[in-house]
């Protein structure tokens, strides 16, 4: 079915104002610009799809719940248990450093362990241009202002550093590395040790739940009075 259109011979600059126009339109003609409407919406859509994934920022976007669900069930509680007894036990085991790094996720601060680790491969580099690309790299990502990842520590470390980039050291960044495991230490370990992840790997439910630690094997106390007496026993 063809449909009438009428058309105003002001949009005709050349037509006489006294003449009108008609044309006849077939429903092809009428469907074209709904489907260019249509597709152009749609491309829209995926722009801003593809511009909001680009704007990850500096930690991904994840419930954290759904990172804790992903802990590796393979670690034994006897050795989770182990982590407790000092940080740096914890961060000397591969399987601490991923049960701490995802913890840190949930507090959205995983920017510190990440800068750590980027200092121990960095003073492992041996070849003179691949420590100048790391350098300049670990520089825009953890310490220049507004960078992607920016750790928290004071502004004169943050100028001493910049300072070396001209002619980076494998001990340029070792300054700011101590004050992020500080930090680390007193402030994030303490919490990982209560937390949700850490509970689950020691099939712990919480504060006040029995912690078996290992017992000296050169005496224990009998209850209630407290004599001393010789046992083999390693655990409670």
């Amino acid at each position: 079915m063809e449909t009438l259109v009428f058309l105003f011979p002001q949009l005709n600059f050349f037509a006489p104002k006294e003449e009108a126009y008609f044309k006849m339109l077939c429903p092809e003609d009428l469907l074209a610009p709904r489907m260019k409407a249509s597709n152009f919406r749609l491309k829209d859509k995926k722009s801003r799809l593809s511009l909001l994934l680009t704007k990850s920022g500096s930690h991904e976007n994840i419930s954290p719940g759904k990172k804790t669900a992903t802990t590796n069930n393979n670690i034994s509680p006897e050795a989770a248990l182990r982590w407790s007894d000092s940080f740096e036990d914890l961060i000397r085991h591969s399987d601490g450093v991923e049960s701490f790094s995802q913890f840190l996720r949930t507090e959205f601060s995983e920017e510190n362990i990440e800068f750590w680790l980027a200092c121990e491969e960095y003073k492992t580099i041996d070849s003179e241009i691949r420590l100048i690309s790391k350098a300049k790299h670990m520089y825009s990502v953890f310490i220049e202002a507004e960078a992607p990842k920016e750790v928290n520590i004071d502004y004169a470390s943050k100028v001493a550093i910049q300072k070396t980039m001209a002619s980076p050291t494998n001990t340029c960044f070792d300054a700011a590395q101590s004050k992020v495991y500080s930090l680390m230490k007193k402030d994030c370990y303490p919490r990982f040790l209560t937390s949700d992840i850490y509970l689950h790997l020691t099939k712990r439910k919480g504060p006040g739940t029995t912690m078996y630690r290992r017992r000296s094997r050169s005496c224990v106390f009998n209850e209630p009075r407290g004599e001393a007496t010789s046992d083999s026993s390693d655990w409670l």
